[in-house]
């Protein structure tokens, strides 16, 4: 199957995926330096080859990375900026030697500028980062957002806007986390609106650029824009949602990565990981009994 969870790096990026291997994942997210700080110590070649080795272990496309949240590629702020493509370059080029296939980038903030000047620096970043990896066919997944503040991307329209703008739109993806598109007011608790959403995302997108997805029930209502993620059926998405998603036939090769709470014995990535596969194999489920 395609379900995997985010994993720590704490002890190295490596053991990111044994980590997720001892609970059954078949798909993995990770960072590949500290999230919430700009610097980052030097690969070295070991950590690199070891990392490298048990990738072979998984699904091609099944481990993905997911860029700092620190970088903003739509800041106003031009020192800001600078720092964010700087990271962002760098943070690409460490997946790219560790072989990952595809990072997954929150596409940023307007910090009051407005949307079209937001959406038209994120395209010029990501052009630049581009343009200095043109030897690498990494995939930059934008993820869908849940419209709190200034965020971009909280609409299949804003991000449909951004790719016009690449130069090179067969490296960009799109990454749906399911928590923050309900957020932003697509709902699928219901096969109607199951349907309208995707069928929404393929004329505006194409289903063929939705890459990867981030499952996540939602704590706030529909249309809420608050983003705040929790464990599968426990939240206003609950099972029907999850239950669509486990079981659309076109989306079954597309890595599935739970981002929900969890401590470091990993219990609750377990219980929901198997939550998801009760969904997809049979009519009944067990109802999930994780805090929220």
């Amino acid at each position: 199957m395609n379900l995997g969870a985010h994993m720590s790096i704490a002890g190295g990026v490596h053991l990111a995926l044994e980590r997720g291997r001892s609970i059954g994942c078949n798909a993995i997210q990770l960072f590949v330096k500290s999230p919430s700080q700009w610097r980052a110590a030097k690969l070295d070649e070991e950590e690199v080859e070891c990392f490298r080795e048990d990738l072979r272990l998984f699904t091609p496309g099944f481990v993905l990375t997911h860029t700092s949240y620190l970088i903003n590629l739509a800041s106003p702020d031009r020192a800001i900026l600078a720092r964010s493509r700087k990271g962002f370059l760098e943070e690409v080029r460490r997946s790219i030697l560790l072989g990952i296939p595809a990072i997954v980038l929150h596409p940023g903030s307007h910090r009051g500028a407005g949307e079209e000047r937001g959406i038209a620096t994120i395209a010029e970043s990501l052009n630049l980062i581009i343009d200095q990896t043109a030897d690498s066919q990494l995939t930059i997944l934008l993820e869908t957002t849940a419209g709190q503040g200034d965020t971009i991307g909280h609409r299949f329209e804003q991000l449909a806007r951004i790719i016009d703008f690449v130069k090179e739109p067969k490296r960009i993806g799109i990454c749906y986390d399911t928590c923050h598109s309900f957020a932003a007011g697509y709902d699928i608790r219901t096969k109607r609106a199951y349907r309208k959403t995707f069928e929404a995302f393929d004329s505006i997108l194409g289903l063929e650029r939705l890459m990867a997805f981030h499952l996540n029930d939602c704590l706030k209502g529909l249309g809420s824009r608050v983003d705040r993620h929790t464990h599968i059926g426990a939240g206003e998405l609950g099972l029907p949602a999850f239950r669509l998603l486990m079981r659309d036939e076109r989306f079954f090769d597309r890595p599935m990565i739970l981002e929900t709470p969890k401590g470091p014995d990993m219990k609750e990535d377990i219980k929901n990981l198997s939550i998801l596969r009760s969904l997809r194999t049979t009519k009944k489920s067990v109802p999930p009994d994780l805090p929220r």
